[in-house]
């Protein structure tokens, strides 16, 4: 087995191949080609962490929890285990692994040691790649991001090494110590040392071996067009064809001025916080700080860095002369050149007046972390948790990922009964509001799920089922019958998944095209509308310029609920995982309620995909809490980040497994999306969540039982109902009493986890976490 290893350094091109190859993961798998999933999603931040400089903690290591040496080669034993069982599942022909950190974080020669020693075990044929622009071009990018992570300091730091005899060292010398609580890391605020690109290919080469690097340019307009698949192939020496990728918009450069805004707040934000040692900053706080200080305007002009481009021309030639794939045409910044200057930051801008208005909430955050208990041993882990699990655990305490409730101020233990009965709307041939929806076996749950949402606002459902068992099919058949929905056989479904046949077959229907609003939810999903009366008028009421809604999951567990009855969901069921809760990645995915489909050109399970041209100008996405996140969410993503969660206005209730019963069905069946995979105790523990108390969509349930009335009224949906429901008894009793799903009933009901430890556990799991 061959391993690349993409070692950056520059953020925005690796970011983008990562994309590409994240896209492209599965047809990479059918030519033996591995992008690795356990040291990260997508940037495999993991393998950094794991083999930095014990001795000099770094932002990461810092804010994840792996600042101490010792939690540090928990990390690294456990980032070998996975990436070994992860080739040994796979055996590939070729792994790539992918950091931009590696080429721009790592500054030791033991670092790089450590790292050879962490893969050889993989392989000894190591191939190192890196793509490089010009000097000038690379600063400006990366000065943009170190300003993001706090530097103070401006670029004239590096115009001043020009002169020096060894840059490398000389940059290393001129950074600042480290001081974690004070808001000050080397690798944010040193200038940066890797534009010596000879001396980093020597050290890389001093430990991998003479040619071990490859060193490649690309034409900045390739990168974001369909072209850098070739680059991709070219780069990992990929031979067959991967498919093609959708052109996509290079990221907007932030203004100089919002720049010197940040240089400028940074500063004022480390002298805070040198005053006192008790205050601090958690990351995301400093970065949302700098967020809401953004101006626009003119982007930083590389041409006034020309002077590195000076300073390296040597090398660049040396190195385009060993390096076919380094284009020299590529190395030139043509921007005219200027004496740097630090931009006007506009409007009389002073970082000492926003810090003012700041620093309650740095007060605030400092209160909070403060308040979170550290123990260097969690207390009472589970006995059932495995090693890696309890090591996870250790290692998560005072970061930012713990779970917790200190989000929003709905009281969600309170059922109030404000909300007074409408009559559904009736169905439309245009205007409606439809939810886009695909069932396998969902037969007593079919009747609840329709008439809760028509009793909120939605007047259509289009439905696609296939391989049903239970009635489901007679079900739907039998409310498209009564005029409640539309009913779409999905049994011939063809490519990677039913759901995403069904998706794309739905794209061609009129009563999706003319729809005003459309969901695509499962029949384990509830919109729940925490404002006005809570229907969608009222929510689309509370956010009016909204095109796109973000409806945040809240995942809720079985709750202690065994037996499956012919009860409402939503009322059975009310333990759920806390608000904040970042981890695993599951707690915060979104579906998207969305005004019409004609912004995007392609429906995917969470949002809608390839957005159309020029809709970037209207489209509009907000969180559950109505707050604006369309940088975040316009052209990919299906889940919150901490700076985008919010569910005060409305949240999905996903109910994953209802009773533990209906859990074995689920288990047994397979899901519709993923069909090649099994439904083990695994799913349960990502799933099964407790620690938090929400019951403020029973507020429904006069609404739902009066329109669940009016439906199971028709005697043949009556019937056909009861059959569903006894089916699934029948199925539920067969399954405990097989030894196999016996056995993982029991485990499943007896397995009792707080939120803390189901982050860890569900965190060292398979490639699935």
């Amino acid at each position: 087995m061959r391993i690349f290893l993409h070692i950056g350094p520059d953020v925005q091109t690796t970011e983008r191949l990562q994309r590409v190859m994240d896209a492209k993961r599965r047809q990479m798998a059918k030519r033996g080609v591995l992008y690795a999933r356990s040291p990260g999603a997508r940037n495999h931040t993991r393998l950094y962490m794991a083999v930095s400089d014990p001795r000099s903690v770094d932002a990461l290591r810092w804010g994840r929890g792996f600042a101490d040496p010792a939690q540090q080669a928990a990390l690294r034993a456990e980032v070998a285990a996975q990436l070994q069982a992860e080739v040994q599942s796979a055996q590939p022909e070729v792994l790539i692994l992918s950091a931009h950190q590696l080429g721009n974080a790592l500054t030791r020669q033991d670092e790089l040691a450590r790292l050879r020693a962490l893969l050889s075990p993989l392989s000894e044929d190591i191939t190192v790649v890196a793509h490089l622009d010009a000097p000038s071009r690379m600063l400006a990018r990366h000065y943009a991001a170190q300003l993001m992570d706090g530097r103070r300091s401006g670029p004239e730091v590096e115009l001043a090494l020009c002169t020096a005899p060894d840059w490398w060292q000389a940059a290393l010398a001129a950074r600042p110590a480290t001081d974690p609580r004070a808001g000050l890391f080397a690798e944010a605020q040193g200038p940066v040392h890797w534009l010596d690109f000879a001396r980093l290919q020597r050290g890389w080469e001093a430990v991998f071996g003479a040619g071990a690097i490859r060193l490649r340019s690309l034409d900045p307009a390739q990168l974001y067009d369909p072209a850098v698949v070739e680059e991709l192939r070219a780069a990992f020496d990929i031979e067959q064809s991967i498919g093609k990728v959708e052109a996509a918009p290079p990221p907007s450069a932030p203004s100089a001025a919002w720049l010197s805004r940040c240089r400028q707040m940074n500063d004022a934000l480390l002298r805070y916080l040198g005053s006192d040692p008790g205050l601090q900053i958690p990351r995301p706080l400093w970065r949302r700080l700098l967020s809401e200080i953004k101006v626009p305007g003119a982007p930083l002009d590389p041409g006034m860095f020309a002077a590195l481009d000076r300073r390296f021309a040597a090398d660049l030639e040396g190195l385009a002369a060993q390096h076919p794939a380094l284009r020299p045409e590529h190395l030139r910044n043509d921007a005219p050149e200027a004496p740097w200057q630090e931009a006007d930051p506009l409007f009389g801008f002073r970082a000492t007046q926003y810090l003012m208005a700041f620093r309650w909430r740095i007060a605030q955050a400092s209160k909070e972390a403060q308040d979170t208990p550290t123990p260097t041993e969690p207390p009472q882990a589970a006995p059932q948790m495995p090693a890696a699990a309890r090591r996870k655990l250790a290692a998560l305490q005072n970061t930012p990922w713990l779970p917790h409730n200190r989000l929003g101020a709905l009281d969600e233990t309170q059922v109030r009964s404000d909300f007074t009965s409408l009559p559904p709307r009736p169905r439309r041939d245009s205007g409606a509001r439809v939810i886009l929806g695909c069932m396998k076996n969902e037969a007593p749950y079919v009747v609840e799920w329709v008439a809760y949402h028509r009793a909120i606002g939605f007047d259509d459902f289009l439905i696609y089922s296939n391989g049903c068992e239970d009635g489901t099919e007679q079900i739907l058949e039998r409310l498209q019958q009564m005029g409640v929905m539309q009913h779409r056989d999905n049994d011939g479904w063809s490519g990677n998944s039913p759901q995403q046949h069904a998706l794309d077959a739905a794209l061609e229907e009129e009563v999706i095209r003319k729809a005003d609003w459309v969901l695509h939810s499962d029949v384990d999903e509830f919109v729940n509308i925490r404002c006005g009366n809570g229907t969608l008028d009222d929510l689309f009421a509370a956010a009016p310029e909204a095109t796109h809604f973000a409806l945040t999951w809240r995942l809720f567990g079985h709750g202690g609920v065994q037996a499956l009855e012919d009860a409402p969901v939503i009322g059975q069921f009310s333990d759920c995982a806390p608000r904040y809760c970042p981890k695993p990645h599951t707690t915060w995915g979104f579906k998207t309620l969305m005004r019409g489909v004609g912004s995007y050109g392609k429906l995917s399970c969470h949002r809608p995909n390839k957005l159309s041209q020029d809709a970037d100008k209207t489209v509009k996405w907000v969180n559950g809490s109505g707050r604006d996140m369309t940088d975040e969410a316009l052209h990919n993503g299906w889940r919150n980040s901490r700076r985008s969660i919010g569910y005060d206005l409305v949240q999905l209730n996903h109910y994953p497994l209802r009773s533990a019963e209906s859990y074995l069905i689920k288990r047994q069946r397979g899901r519709a999306l993923h069909v090649d995979r099994q439904i083990g105790l695994n799913y349960w523990i990502r799933m099964d969540w407790s620690g938090a108390r929400d019951v403020t969509i029973q507020r429904n349930l006069p609404r739902l039982r009066a329109e669940m009335d009016r439906l199971l009224a028709d005697p043949e949906l009556a019937r056909l109902h009861a059959e569903g429901v006894a089916w699934h008894k029948a199925k539920a009793a067969e399954l405990r009493a097989d030894p196999e799903f016996g056995k993982l009933f029991r485990e499943a009901t007896a397995l009792s986890l707080t939120p803390e430890e189901r982050v860890a556990w569900a965190l060292t799991l398979d490639m699935e976490s």
